[in-house]
């Protein structure tokens, strides 16, 4: 019986943990138009953008409304009706615009929300009531999401400057509910979390409209020392860093302290300037900020504990200058939009760089976790029209590989639901809980049982996703077998296929006894899966030339 000619490749390594930060070089399109909305705790703010024929994102129109969203979730925790209404009203006013501009279909409109829809207990409703008035289909986004974005946000500015590229910077955007930090290191982020320091949160917890003035500056100082406490402590700066303050609140304060502020990208403020002017305006009652500097009632009350949240945050890690750019969360969400963002090569390198940085810090085998994942990888697109799952799907199977035996950092013996316990613990940048879960679940599965439906995690999980564990898993038990002795000698593989049986040619390895030994323990589970039979062979001549034809 004539052989099917075989598919030949070598594996590729994972993409480069070594490149930095590099901006983008989309293909030139013709001007397309998009929206963008956050619905946020203090403002609705809405911003319309253009494609150019160059490949630039131009800004056409900016609208802003502001809410008492922020005040209804941390007080009452619930969303007043009064607040869904008027929250109604503001997007029917949005769709109108849009509709001005052209912007009518799903893919060009963009809408999320953060932290005060979030937190609240009636946000499906509320979301609901948004749908059925407007029509917008608005997205609470998760913490990992909003940190991303923010990545996103900077990202050109990050390219843009050579001394942002190598060295260490700090995003840091104090919002209304909470606060994200990223730590930039040498072009990759390397920490990333989300803290409850949002400044009308920090307003309404302290409450302080019956505070004497004198005391209102020293109540806010006390309350945000503890959170910068604690971020000295966690946050691994190697470093005196650069700053970059993102946020309504910090673009209020350039605007004031950087005559340049209008005509450049970016404002860089002295440190000690920024904090005596955010110490001044935090002694002041917010009526009175409204009068000085001309702000809404609702800005008014977030300034001054922003402010001093990036003061303090900017002293403690000894920062001399701190960057506004005039970029923010919506900034992006039109580069993902128009596809400056999204799974770019670029965050694709940040991610799996996240992985290896866990990964060392559980000592795990980094060459071994590579090996698996360039095999793995391999073997998913070779059976793509068998289990037709897309890019995420390979993401996922990718960084699951790299770090499938994390858990042998607490014991060999059953490290795989080791694994599975410190990812499902654990946060890797540009991934949400949803993404970590699946990972969790195809690293534990990638030795001994197969997933059963009363598994902790797995019984969770909808038929779909269930699907994915089972698909990926059996790939990353194959993987995992050819490299059984932890030696990264299976470089070249190809593939034929007959009727109900895939054969896998092993090029310039003479023994696979190992291999072999391996794949009879963890095949099983991919002929269940894929109904297939597997068979390991030593690639001959006559292989390697039917793999060329």
């Amino acid at each position: 019986m004539k052989k099917k000619a075989a598919s030949k490749t070598k594996t590729q390594p994972s993409p480069s943990v070594s490149a930095a930060v590099t901006s983008s070089s989309p293909a030139i399109l013709p001007p397309r138009m998009f929206a963008v909305i956050d619905v946020g705790a203090t403002a609705v703010r809405m911003e319309i953008a253009e494609l150019t024929e160059g490949g630039e994102i131009h800004t056409i129109e900016q609208l802003y409304h502001a809410v008492h969203l922020g005040k209804d979730a941390f007080t009452l925790g619930r969303i007043q009706q009064s607040t869904i209404e008027e929250c109604v009203d503001i997007l029917k006013n949005y769709r109108r615009v849009m509709e001005e501009y052209g912007i009518t279909e799903p893919g060009q409109i963009r809408a999320v929300a953060t932290s005060s829809v979030r937190e609240a207990s009636n946000r499906d409703t509320f979301l609901d009531r948004i749908y059925i008035a407007t029509r917008i289909n608005l997205e609470i986004i998760e913490e990992t999401e909003e940190t991303r974005l923010t990545f996103l946000a900077v990202q050109e500015i990050l390219a843009g400057q050579s001394e942002l590229q190598k060295g260490d910077v700090l995003v840091v955007e104090v919002g209304g509910g909470d606060s994200e930090l990223l730590l930039v290191q040498d072009g990759f982020v390397t920490f990333s979390n989300t803290y409850r320091l949002g400044s009308l949160r920090m307003r309404e917890t302290l409450d302080t409209r019956h505070t004497p003035a004198a005391r209102v500056l020293e109540t806010f100082q006390r309350h945000i020392q503890l959170t910068v406490d604690q971020l000295q402590r966690s946050v691994p700066v190697g470093k005196t860093p650069h700053m970059i303050a993102i946020s309504g609140d910090a673009r209020f304060a350039a605007q004031h302290l950087s005559p340049a502020w209008k005509e450049e990208s970016t404002a860089r403020l002295d440190a000690r300037a920024f904090s005596s002017f955010a110490r001044k305006v935090a002694a002041l009652d917010v009526d009175e900020i409204v009068r000085q500097f001309r702000l809404s009632y609702q800005e008014a009350e977030t300034a001054g504990p922003a402010l001093l949240g990036y003061a303090q945050i900017a002293k403690v890690f000894g920062v001399d200058k701190i960057i506004v750019p005039k970029s923010s969360l919506r900034h992006g969400l039109l580069r993902e939009a128009i596809g400056f963002g999204g799974w770019s090569s670029a965050l694709e390198s940040q991610v799996i760089h996240s992985a290896i940085t866990l990964g060392h810090k559980y000592g795990f085998d980094e060459r071994h976790g590579t090996q698996v994942a360039d095999l793995s990888v391999r073997l998913f697109r070779e059976l793509q029209r068998d289990h037709q799952l897309g890019s995420r799907h390979e993401r996922i199977l990718h960084i699951a590989a790299l770090i499938h035996e994390i858990g042998l950092f607490i014991n060999s013996r059953s490290h795989h639901k080791h694994s599975m316990y410190i990812i499902l613990n654990s946060d890797l940048f540009g991934l949400s809980r949803r993404d970590m879960q699946l990972i969790a679940l195809v690293a534990r599965y990638h030795r001994r049982a197969t997933p059963q439906p009363y598994h902790i995690g797995y019984a969770s999980l909808d038929r779909d996703d269930r699907m994915v564990v089972s698909k990926l898993s059996a790939i990353l038990r194959v993987a995992d077998a050819l490299d059984r002795n932890h030696m990264q000698q299976v470089r070249e593989i190809s593939f034929t296929r007959g009727h109900g049986e895939i054969t896998l040619y092993i090029h310039d390895v003479q023994d696979l006894t190992l291999e072999r030994v391996a794949m009879k323990e963890k095949g099983s589970m991919f002929e269940e899966v894929y109904g297939m039979k597997l068979n390991l062979e030593v690639a001959t001549g006559a292989e390697a030339i039917l793999s060329d034809v």
